[in-house]
């Protein structure tokens, strides 16, 4: 066929329904019949992705979509996880410190019963717990029989407590400061060593016969007030060496025990009020005074 414009409609017919054209027209119309039959095109090129799609980068909308998918479903899991062993070792505490350790103020708080509670407060010595809630205000709420549960959560440092009903209402209140968890953190403080191993007790180191003695010399608010729970000491094993702080923090001096149990020595520091360890360590003093022996000035007495 010649490449020039039909000059008529006669000739563009014949042009149109010539062999040729008919044949490519058959061929295409074949074609999309069998693709509308047997879906041949999508089924090649979906082989075709399918062997190189190790081979393809990860990207596109779907892809971010996946991937944001799995992160948020890791870090689901993760904080899942996470809460279930917070709540299980707050389950497991006995003491407010290890309370204490489990929350913070991002991971949200922690529920316990009205019961362990009463055991984590009676565990603290009578002076620190008295600065959280008093005895008997505490045992009125318990008396009344409305108190349900307890939550402790954190805002900034400090540890709040809120005493509930069964309908969620707040019965009381607690607030518990930084420096009064401080406190019970160092009270807890039982660790491998001797009171050499701290230089803040250096010169200040007592036999604990000497110190005992002195102690019990003193009036049973003082006692009572520089060590406010001596049935611990009785526990843990046999006191050798008391050691007394230079440091004041917060009107409190630390008190170091050391104790020998089972062929080994460790600590337990305790803090005290300030007043009360002065009272003591002024008896302490007196008495080093009056059993130190007079200098010898090299002078010998000539008998008459």
């Amino acid at each position: 066929m010649d490449n020039f414009e039909p000059n008529n409609f006669k000739e563009w017919l014949e042009r149109v329904f010539s062999i040729r054209s008919m044949t490519i027209f058959l061929l295409v119309l074949g074609a999309f019949i069998i693709e509308f039959r047997f879906d041949w095109i999508e089924r090649a090129l979906g082989s075709y992705l399918v062997k190189t799609n190790i081979e393809r980068p990860e990207s596109g909308a779907i892809w971010e979509i996946g991937h944001r998918n799995i992160t948020a479903q890791k870090t689901l899991e993760q904080i899942i996880t996470d809460r279930q062993t917070t709540h299980r070792e707050a389950r497991d505490a006995t003491t407010f410190a290890q309370v204490a350790a489990n929350i913070s103020s991002n991971k949200g708080g922690i529920m316990l019963s009205p019961d362990h509670f009463r055991t984590l407060y009676l565990g603290l010595p009578s002076s620190i717990a008295q600065e959280i809630v008093s005895p008997f205000e505490l045992i009125k709420i318990l008396s009344n029989g409305n108190w349900d549960r307890t939550y402790f959560g954190k805002m900034n440092e400090i540890l709040i407590i809120f005493l509930l009903d069964k309908n969620n209402r707040v019965i009381r209140q607690l607030n518990v400061p930084s420096e009064v968890l401080s406190h019970i953190k160092q009270d807890e403080i039982n660790q491998i060593g001797t009171l050499d191993n701290f230089p803040k007790f250096k010169d200040r180191i007592y036999p604990a016969f000497q110190f005992f003695e002195t102690l019990e010399s003193l009036s049973e608010d003082v006692r009572w007030n520089v060590i406010s729970q001596p049935e611990n000491l009785l526990k843990t094993g046999h006191v050798v060496r008391v050691g007394i702080s230079d440091e004041t923090v917060s009107g409190f001096i630390e008190l170091g025990f050391e104790i020998e149990s089972e062929n080994q020595k460790r600590m337990i520091l305790h803090r005290s009020p300030e007043w009360a360890v002065w009272l003591l360590r002024s008896k302490l003093e007196d008495k080093e005074r009056t059993l130190r022996p007079l200098p010898f000035d090299g002078q010998v007495g000539r008998t008459q």
